[in-house]
């Protein structure tokens, strides 16, 4: 006689015919089915320390894959402690399935009290998901997660989130047909729009090509497209390494510099590709637009944010760049426009221009950073100062190789998501940047990574504090309450935990620990101290 396969068990192997092949998460009483599920499966399931932690590694894993990170979540305290990592997913616009379980609803509709009940879960999720809903029935859960992964497959890729009540993950599952491939509409432009814009473009004298992380896949179009019109590329920071950085037009993620503000006031016409030019893509007030702005986005609603454009065409942006790349005939004979690469050139060369000691000895840190990982490594980084200086100057040379939460900015990001991007993605290296503020939040992650046996780079910045926050109570004659916490022996605390763990006292230093680092089988954290002596 077969078992019957419960709810929970059932889900898996539906996820398994989806093509997952890694959930992160911690089992807890409510999810047990579905770890009844995962032991006879092939999905790899990784546990974090944290449910934080399993949501950022989530976030990695998705943003070096292109595909949706997976996260299996108790109701109440272990969703709520990954709402932080599922926030960021979804202000970042990166695709992340959330599975949790849920106290059965009550039929009064008051909370009855249950351990890890929340009194709305679904809604309390809302906000910070592309939708949130919760399965009446183990017949509803086929549907749930067709209509979850054709979201996560097409429109803004933001997280979705399932809940499955303890009476339903528990209780017997119908034999559930294979899942059919969601149906896709790619959302064509408007020709009658894309002829607008190019005719716009082949009479701009001072284009800019503005490419955000909505196109991190579209590089070598955009940069097709800026050498027919002798345009300045830049990117925004969920962009970096979409774009060569030896190309003669690109200038870089300069959105946060006075050199990119004064770029895009300066053009006569802007093409804004896949970004929703937020105040946290250019760290200041809106950007000024004395030219003529086209926006192109896949997300009808990032196209009426401020400011208003000339043009606005809702579009897959693969699909707009290959028509317009028609409507604007190549010139095998013309030269890249001076101005254009002048003007490139300059904004290279002040965006590695230090303003303050302390950006100094990032630079010089990065740069070692760069000597010293391949061209393909991964580079995860924190809220950090040198980050900050990273975000700007560090050198990438590949598309989806950067990861930074730009839109909610959360510290703890670094290191769980290096842990995911290097699953996701095994045979790159990984390298997390952090500081010491940053990583206290999530250095439990030593211990998955060890357990993973993941030869990832923690480089850990210690300015022994909140330093930009204390630099700008300083600055602002606050007195510096709150940033000056004791801090551990870091390196002690990696060697508990099963690290390496190293303090160079050189740049040269730090490029052969680095390269030591990256041919072993267990984390490294590096730590480099905020002050010029380890640069002598």
């Amino acid at each position: 006689m077969v078992e019957p396969l419960s709810c929970g068990h059932a889900l898996v192997r539906l996820l398994e015919q989806y093509g997952v092949d890694t959930v992160f998460g911690i089992p807890g009483t409510h999810t047990l089915e579905l770890y009844r599920g995962l032991a006879h499966s092939r999905i790899r399931h990784v546990q974090p320390r944290h449910e934080q932690g399993a949501g950022f590694m989530a976030d990695g894993y998705a943003r070096v894959s292109g595909r949706p990170g997976v996260c299996f979540l108790i109701a109440g305290p272990g969703l709520l402690n990954a709402a932080t990592a599922i926030a960021q997913a979804y202000s970042d616009s990166v695709p992340m399935l959330v599975i949790s379980s849920a106290t059965a609803p009550s039929p009064t509709g008051i909370p009855e009290g249950h351990i890890h009940e929340l009194p709305d879960q679904a809604a309390t999720m809302s906000s910070i998901t592309k939708w949130s809903d919760m399965a009446g029935s183990s017949a509803e859960l086929p549907g749930l997660l067709a209509r979850g992964f054709a979201a996560l497959s097409h429109g803004r890729r933001r997280p979705v989130h399932i809940a499955l009540p303890l009476d339903v993950m528990n209780g017997e599952a119908m034999r559930f047909p294979a899942p059919e491939a969601p149906a896709i509409t790619d959302e064509a432009p408007d020709l009658a729009l894309v002829e607008r814009s190019a005719a716009i473009l082949r009479q701009a004298e001072r284009p800019v090509i503005i490419l955000g992380g909505g196109g991190s896949d579209c590089g070598p179009q955009v940069t097709s497209l800026a050498e027919r019109l002798g345009a300045v590329m830049l990117t925004t920071i969920s962009a970096k390494g979409a774009l060569p950085e030896d190309h003669p037009l690109h200038a870089g993620a300069l959105l946060t510099r006075p050199g990119g503000w004064r770029a895009v006031q300066e053009a006569d016409v802007v093409l804004a590709l896949g970004t929703e030019l937020a105040a946290s893509d250019t760290w200041a007030e809106p950007l000024k637009f004395n030219g003529q702005l086209i926006r192109v986005d896949i997300d009808a609603v990032s196209l009426r944010n401020s400011p208003p454009p000339a043009l606005a065409i809702q579009a897959d942006l693969t699909r707009f760049l290959s028509i317009l790349l028609q409507a604007v005939p190549e010139d095998p004979g013309a030269p890249l426009r001076s101005s254009a690469t002048d003007a490139a050139a300059a904004l290279r060369a002040e965006a590695r221009t230090a303003s303050s000691p302390p950006q100094e000895w990032h630079l010089r840190a990065l740069e070692a950073i760069r000597e010293a990982i391949p061209e393909d490594a991964i580079v995860t980084a924190d809220m950090a100062q040198v980050a900050y200086t990273a975000n700007v100057a560090f050198r990438c040379l590949r598309p989806r190789s950067y990861l930074y939460p730009v839109g909610l900015s959360t510290m703890g990001y670094a290191l769980p998501a290096a842990i995911g991007a290097k699953l996701a993605a095994p045979s790159r290296a990984a390298v997390a940047l952090t500081g010491d503020g940053g990583l206290l939040f999530t250095i439990a992650e030593l211990g998955t990574a060890v357990e993973l046996g993941l030869p990832i780079v923690v480089l850990l910045w210690n300015n022994d504090g909140l330093g930009q926050i204390r630099d700008r109570m300083t600055s602002r004659n606050i007195p510096p309450i709150g940033v000056n916490p004791r801090n551990p022996d870091f390196l002690a605390v990696a060697r508990a935990f099963g690290c390496r763990s190293a303090r160079p006292a050189s740049a040269a230093g730090l490029k052969r620990e680095i390269r030591a680092a990256l041919r072993r089988n267990v984390p490294t954290v590096i730590e480099v101290h905020d002050n010029g002596a380890w640069l002598a």
